[in-house]
């Protein structure tokens, strides 16, 4: 390709509403453009990036064995009010009616279209089966940002194993989750894989890749001594024991008129955070709850989710609070509270001399004995872990690093085989349902993922297994005829080595040329100007690290071919 062609509409300037760099780097490259708040242009140079980055991963899942398939991304209602998810979605799936008053929605994901094609399926002979796609996803995502690391449109692999039994189901997990680690390995994309909820999706397990980047919404607790690795919706640690004070025979109370918030009682009346009992209320499928944890310690949604199996929780609001405890939030607590149903944390088993709200706006319990006073329902964990706390495993302090999800792999089981009830015949005869397995990877996200990974203050770094093109072609410099002759046979000495080359035959200063690819992060760039043609040399400069070689001309196609394959594996 020679660069007059290619439409690359760089920028000299940063994007002034781009925060995260995939997001500024890419536009500044030219590689998307913006349509609206979270739908994305992929330009020529994107798509040949996206197009290595879905041959690795094809190439992978075939490998597992995988068949690929491609289904329809506009859905009708029924098959996801089956599975029961048309309600739990909520507000991110895209619905729409047809003229006929049918109501549709654009896929988020497919494992209902999946299972319903497994409906074919007859004999346990037919299994394993592992399906996949390459399919446009459509989320409304509240707040789309980050360039591609947070879109409502995009390309996800998403890939379904069904088996006949839970240890097929294991093999079917274990081997995605083995080409999963390929795949982000090839693609330069640091990736811990850590426990994570399951959501909205149901299931027994899951395992989140997430990659580190200051851009991430995701928060990961990560043990670096001895590895253990979770979403911080599905974290735990070893917390350090707290030293109560001497028990009262009973809750006493106290004024706290201008005490609100947890820090204005620990401020005003002595109280520290870790000895009060904060008192949250929610509704869990339209029921109240009552949600208890230590005063220094925050919720984490997904595990209340969890914790509660609703499909829906939210926090109740002040009317709703006041009609079920007679209080206003600042002074609320579950001594004495019977016929609700009240989750309390784990940090909070078998702990004496807390403070906590007394139901009675400006008043507070002191002396609390949470297994005397309060009437738990159950125990979670429900807490949210923090940096500097004991492993569990080890002991070692946690680290929590912000990252992004790059890839998902869950263990289904028969949640979506009974809802759409798929059976086949066992080997005694009887009907059996497939256990099911998910699993994803957002191809775009993958993209920003490797941009946040590999860029400088000068542009983009690509891998050279999915960069838009492996080698940049530069003559500089005013050619004279045989030297032009010499560029073009170099030019055509890269293609017969099958590199992906771009020749820079525009008419611009060397400083502009090289400025351009090292923006848009070709990986090899060999120059070639009359000065070096006067020894038979050219110069061959890797990106990643600046290093300039001078190579003699007739040598110089097969040097940089060396250099993809070593890189390229």
């Amino acid at each position: 390709m020679r660069w007059s062609q290619l439409y690359v509409p760089t920028l000299r300037e940063d994007p002034a509403d781009a925060d995260a760099a995939s997001h500024r780097l890419l536009v500044r490259a030219g590689f998307v453009r913006q349509l609206m708040a979270g739908h994305y242009s992929l330009l020529p140079l994107a798509v040949r990036v996206r197009s290595k980055v879905v041959a690795v991963v094809r190439e992978e899942l075939d490998g597992i064995g995988a068949q690929e398939w491609v289904l329809p991304a506009l859905h009708p209602a029924e098959i996801w009010r089956r599975s029961g998810r048309w309600e739990v979605m909520g507000e991110e799936m895209f619905r729409l009616t047809d003229r006929r008053g049918a109501d549709l929605a654009l896929g988020m994901t497919h494992e209902e279209i999946f299972t319903t094609l497994a409906q074919e399926l007859s004999s346990y002979r037919q299994l394993p089966q592992l399906w996949y796609q390459f399919q446009t996803k459509f989320r409304d995502e509240p707040r789309p940002k980050g360039g591609l690391l947070r879109v409502r449109e995009f390309t996800m692999k998403d890939s379904y194993s069904f088996d006949l039994d839970r240890a097929g189901l294991d093999r079917s997990f274990d081997l995605h989750h083995a080409a999963y680690t390929r795949i982000f390995a090839r693609l330069g994309i640091p990736a811990i894989p850590v426990q994570a909820s399951s959501g909205s999706m149901g299931g027994s397990a899951s395992v989140e890749f997430m990659s580190p980047t200051p851009a991430g919404e995701d928060l990961v607790v990560h043990c670096p001594a001895c590895g253990y690795a979770a979403n911080v919706e599905k974290a735990g640690s070893a917390l350090p024991a707290v030293a109560d004070g001497p028990a009262l025979a009973a809750p006493e109370r106290f004024d706290t008129p201008d005490a609100r918030t947890i820090e204005e009682l620990a401020r005003l009346h002595g109280v520290p955070a870790e000895q009060q009992i904060k008192t949250l209320v929610h509704v869990a499928d339209g029921a109240p709850l009552l949600v208890l944890l230590r005063g220094d310690h925050a919720l984490v949604e997904q595990k209340l989710l969890d914790a509660t199996g609703a499909r829906a929780v939210r926090p109740a609001d002040a009317d709703e609070i006041e009609a079920l405890l007679g209080a206003r939030p600042g002074s609320l607590g579950a001594v004495g509270v019977t016929g609700v149903t009240v989750l309390a944390d784990h940090a909070l088993a078998g702990r004496t001399a807390m403070a906590t709200g007394a139901n009675e706006d400006g008043v507070h319990l002191r002396g609390v004995d949470v297994a005397r006073d309060v009437a738990v329902t159950r125990w979670a964990d429900l807490r949210e872990v923090r940096a500097g706390e004991p492993c569990a495993d080890c002991g070692a302090p946690l680290e929590v690093v912000r990252t992004v999800e790059v890839g998902h792999v869950f263990k289904l089981g028969r949640k979506y085989t009974e809802a759409l009830d798929v059976t086949v015949l066992g080997p005694d005869g009887a009907a059996v349902r497939p256990e099911m397995g998910s699993y994803g990877i957002g191809i775009e996200r993958a993209i920003a993922a490797i941009v946040e990974a590999h860029h400088d203050a000068k542009g983009i770094v690509w891998p050279v297994a999915v960069a838009p093109f492996e080698v940049a072609l530069v003559p500089i410099g005013r050619l004279d005829e045989r030297a032009a002759a010499a560029v073009e046979e170099l030019y055509a000495a890269l293609r017969a080595e099958r590199l992906d080359v771009l020749l820079d035959d525009r008419d611009e200063r060397p400083g502009v040329k090289f400025a351009d690819i090292e923006l848009v992060g070709i990986p090899y760039r060999i120059t070639v100007g009359p000065r070096g043609l006067a020894d038979g040399l050219v110069e061959v400069t890797v990106r990643a690290t600046g290093e300039t070689a001078h190579v003699p001309l007739a040598a110089a196609a097969a040097h940089v071919a060396a250099l993809v394959r070593a890189a390229t594996g």
